[in-house]
């Protein structure tokens, strides 16, 4: 018998290789993703994390964009399949469960999905939204099957934010916990009435709009609409000096650079919140009640500041870490606020519980606005607020 062939290079590659690296791949990038922004990522970080070269990775996905919107696509295809294996005609309980479970498993990765609508191309949005309405879809047939209402989906939008709330912060959570607290916010959820469960609370005093009285700010408030329609990397330098009347290069005389335009913005929206939630919390002696304004409060902000919130919460992550310091400072002194409030009311939570249910009351707040298209009125602000309080537990 002759004697066997030394193995070549491209064999033993092919050997070493993992066959799910494509997988692999994506589930770094996910994370990366999610930690950095879209626009702070590079390829290199997401080839570093998977342990490979660019050069490897550029062979499974030819730029960034490919690489993000199939991040975007396996996300929502997990809770499809997720979804998929549920029988028909299962409880509220078991459909929330699936859910549950595969977003708290691939949390780290799971925070792609704030970005969606900014930087994916309109076919691919519109493919993904496809996908996530055929998940509306399902979620809401269980919640009308056990607790009809003519909500129009507004409900089941809600308790999703609940669980993926799970996906946009780092609290240390054990992961079976996190399931636990997680399903039985979305349940309350789905069981509370956005008519008629809706909590007493006083008018909300928000501070007023500011009024752009200086060249500077009216740059910031030209600037903001162009970031939450386009991205901040996607907006130009001309395009904001045009909407103020202004050259490119006298921006610099206002502002050292565009970064310094959204760093700006992010510190008016910590500061109308932190106004807003000063103004709400006058007065105020029980817990209970000091949550439902914070909940109120929450909601109004978000109605009323819509395009200001977004940007902030979308492009935080993208900041450097010097510049992003005070503002992930101002927002743990509000989330504290609400921690404090919410133990006192409730008080056999524990500090990290408190911490992930306020996140998902935000998430309930942020999906349910969007399911309303943001259409500003009093009676969307107290159905999303009822909702926002039953995620809460009280």
């Amino acid at each position: 018998m002759a004697p066997a062939s030394p193995p070549t290079h491209s064999d033993t590659t092919a050997a070493t290789r993992p066959r799910n690296r494509k997988q692999l791949i994506v589930d770094a990038a996910g994370r990366v993703f999610s930690e950095r922004g879209y626009h702070s990522a590079s390829m290199e970080e997401v080839a570093a994390a998977v342990g490979i070269t660019a050069t490897a990775l550029y062979r499974h996905f030819p730029n960034k964009y490919a690489l993000f919107a199939e991040c975007a696509d396996v996300m929502v295809d997990g809770l499809v399949a997720a979804l998929d294996e549920v029988p028909a005609g299962a409880s509220l309980k078991d459909v929330l469960t699936a859910v549950t479970r595969i977003t708290v498993t691939h949390r780290a990765s799971g925070g792609v999905y704030r970005w969606e609508s900014r930087y994916l191309n309109r076919e691919d949005l519109r493919r993904l939204g496809a996908k996530f309405g055929r998940l509306v879809e399902r979620v809401d047939e269980a919640v009308q099957r056990e607790h009809p209402l003519p909500d129009e989906r507004l409900r089941a939008v809600a308790a999703l934010g609940a669980i993926g709330s799970i996906t946009m912060h780092r609290t240390s959570i054990a992961q079976r916990r996190a399931e636990d607290l997680l399903l039985a916010s979305a349940l309350r959820v789905a069981v509370t009435d956005p008519a008629r469960g809706r909590p007493s609370v006083r008018p909300v005093q928000l501070p007023a709009r500011p009024v752009p009285r200086t060249r500077r700010a009216e740059i910031l408030a030209a600037a903001v609409p162009l970031f939450a329609r386009d991205g901040f990397a996607g907006v130009t330098n001309g395009q904001m000096a045009e909407a103020v009347g202004l050259t490119p290069s006298a921006l610099y005389r206002h502002y050292p650079g565009k970064i310094d335009i959204l760093v700006a913005a992010c510190l008016q929206a910590a500061g109308l919140l932190a106004q807003g939630v000063e103004q709400s919390l006058r007065g105020i002696a029980r817990p209970h009640d000091a949550v439902v304004a914070l909940a109120a409060t929450y909601v109004a902000y978000s109605f009323e500041y819509t395009e200001l919130n977004s940007v902030a919460e979308a492009e935080l992550a993208g900041l450097p870490t010097d510049l992003r310091r005070p503002l992930v400072l101002a927002q743990r002194e509000h989330i504290a606020v609400w921690e404090q409030q919410l133990r006192l009311a409730r008080p056999e939570l524990d500090p990290r519980q408190a911490r992930v249910l306020v996140h998902a009351g935000f998430g309930v707040a942020v999906e349910a606005g969007r399911g309303l298209r943001w259409r500003d009125s009093s009676d969307h602000r107290e159905a999303v607020t009822a909702l926002v309080v039953g995620a809460l537990g009280l």
